[in-house]
């Protein structure tokens, strides 16, 4: 009796690790068979066949059989920091800068991107090479003191011409931060020094210009009190010849009357006696000179 509950406990012993192990493959199988896969928001999915690829997934829910794989694209925004970028100047003055460059995956260029240059969409070290060649050659077209006056412009041109390199990469340029330009210490000391120069040589033409306006008010000054003078002078002078016009034309008439009737002159000298006649105190004087009047003095 006891061996045969021994071999009643052994049967279901060995239906047990049958049926775990059964289940193990089970769960191994359909892993391996999920038909199930998806794609995340933002990214493409490159459907390939034995390495062919035969189609792209848009974001979502896909089902695919077990011999086909599914690689994800990012079609997001990317950076590439490009440090110490190296170029010259037309002037022969080397010149480096750093730049960040934003880009993304034309989403339509995917399976060409995965094909030719990236199984996971990574093009940093494509735009690192591009970033630098376009870097140079724009450089090049301009001299040092150019680079920095013009830099709205040079970023322009080093932007249109990323855009047109990367386009080939299936890459689309988003923006380009670049930073200030890094010249030779002996070129940045050469600039420092014409800086100080211009500014002693503005300092000077300012102080010249003020010299100059001073100059300029003193004689305005001079120039307006000398009409202020001249100005007077013939005023006075005016003032004098009328007078002298008014005097002589008085005189005329005088001696127009005066020849035209004597007796005005006699006239005359009795309106003067009888003025000083009102005002005598009827003294006679102490002292009288020959031939000098004797007022009111009648002798009977």
């Amino acid at each position: 009796m006891n061996r045969y509950f021994d071999k009643i406990g052994l049967f279901n012993l060995s239906r047990a690790i049958i049926d775990a192990i059964s289940a193990l493959v089970i769960l191994i199988v359909l892993s391996w068979i999920n038909p199930f896969n998806s794609v995340p928001t933002g990214t493409r999915g490159v459907v390939t066949q034995f390495g062919k690829i035969i189609g792209i997934e848009q974001e979502g829910l896909t089902v695919l059989p077990p011999w086909r794989k599914l690689s994800i694209l990012n079609i997001r925004a990317e950076q590439a920091d490009i440090n110490g970028a190296e170029g010259a100047t037309s002037d022969t003055q080397p010149v480096n800068v750093s730049l960040t460059v934003r880009y993304n995956i034309f989403p339509d260029k995917v399976a060409e991107v995965y094909e030719k240059y990236s199984h996971n969409g990574d093009l940093s070290s494509y735009i690192q090479t591009a970033t630098q060649e376009i870097f140079k050659s724009v450089t090049a077209r301009y001299t040092a003191p150019d680079l920095i006056s013009k830099r709205p412009q040079v970023s322009a041109d080093i932007n249109s011409a990323l855009r047109a390199k990367l386009a080939i990469y299936g890459a689309n340029v988003i923006s380009i931060d670049m930073k200030s330009f890094k010249f030779s210490q002996e070129y940045m000391t050469a600039i420092s020094s014409k800086v100080n120069q211009e500014q002693l040589r503005l300092a000077a033409d300012n102080k010249l210009k003020t010299v100059e306006s001073e100059q300029r008010q003193k004689v305005a000054i001079a120039e307006a009190e000398a009409s202020a003078v001249k100005a007077k002078a013939d005023g006075d002078a005016y003032a004098q010849l009328t007078v002298a016009k008014a005097q002589a034309e008085s005189l005329r008439v005088q001696n127009a009357a005066l020849a035209q009737n004597k007796d005005v002159l006699e006239l005359r000298r009795i309106e003067v006696d009888m003025e000083k006649a009102k005002t005598w105190d009827g003294k006679l004087p102490q002292a009288i000179y020959a031939g000098a009047p004797i007022p009111f003095l009648q002798m009977k």
